[in-house]
């Protein structure tokens, strides 16, 4: 399987079909990685495959990937490995499509390098809303549990300080407001229904992004197919020409 090696970093990726690149930035939380579009209620790679290629990852310290954990690493730090993926693949730009955390990876990519992305699709973005915060804090502190035991140069400081930079912000904790009502990428927005994808961060980022759209229903039965459906043009109405 391919990994690509940046310093002490190694990114599992897998790479699938031909065309207009599509980098996948997975769900999961924490434990972001390729397995868990297997859980989604479609999967991008089977879906998007016969049209587009499509690059899924492992994320950092997740599944195959592996990094060292500093107290200074954030969104910025999962940011850059997605940067120097893209380079190492030579994709000048490319469409997104995150889910869960994976919307947030894509909004921090989307703002630190708007000219590599072509269009974004936000699969449940996670965001602030109501009381979840500390559900995020928890859900951080299994997974490092975990980490630690397996990784003896992971220390507490580290993990407080990662923790702090991932889930201390505000609305989809990886970009601001002011931030994405100046982003020029195309958005395609399937709302979120639960603690961690509450339904009024998927309904404001429609709202601010200046060119965005929501798709409110989207999970089971004729809803599923016509999202399906949808991602599949959106993404093709803004695929560069050859």
């Amino acid at each position: 399987m391919p990994t690509f090696f940046r310093g002490d970093t190694s990114i599992h990726y897998e790479v699938y079909g031909t065309g207009h690149p599509v980098l996948l930035l997975a769900p999961g939380g924490m434990r972001s990685s390729i397995p868990f579009w297997d859980l989604a209620p479609f999967h991008p790679v089977r879906e998007l495959a016969g049209q587009f290629q499509v690059i899924a990852m492992d994320q950092r310290n997740a599944g195959q990937s592996r990094a060292p954990v500093r107290a200074t690493d954030g969104w910025p730090s999962y940011t850059s490995d997605h940067v120097a993926l893209l380079d190492h693949l030579g994709i000048e730009n490319c469409h997104l499509l995150g889910g869960c955390i994976g919307g947030s990876f894509g909004l921090a990519l989307l703002v630190a390098a708007p000219a590599r992305i072509t269009a974004a699709v936000l699969q449940q973005p996670i965001g602030l809303g109501g009381d979840n915060r500390e559900a995020f804090r928890k859900m951080f502190d299994t997974w490092a549990e975990e980490l630690v035991q397996a990784r003896p140069d992971v220390t507490a400081e580290a993990l407080a300080g990662l923790k702090s930079n991932l889930y201390d912000g505000e609305f989809v904790f990886s970009a601001s407001r002011e931030e994405l009502r100046v982003a020029r990428a195309p958005l395609l927005v399937l709302r979120g229904n639960d603690l961690y994808h509450p339904p009024e961060t998927s309904e404001e980022i429609a709202r601010i992004a200046p060119r965005a759209e929501l798709i409110s229903s989207w999970k089971q039965g004729d809803d599923l197919a016509r999202a399906v459906s949808r991602v599949k043009s959106f993404l093709a109405t803004y695929t560069p020409e050859p």
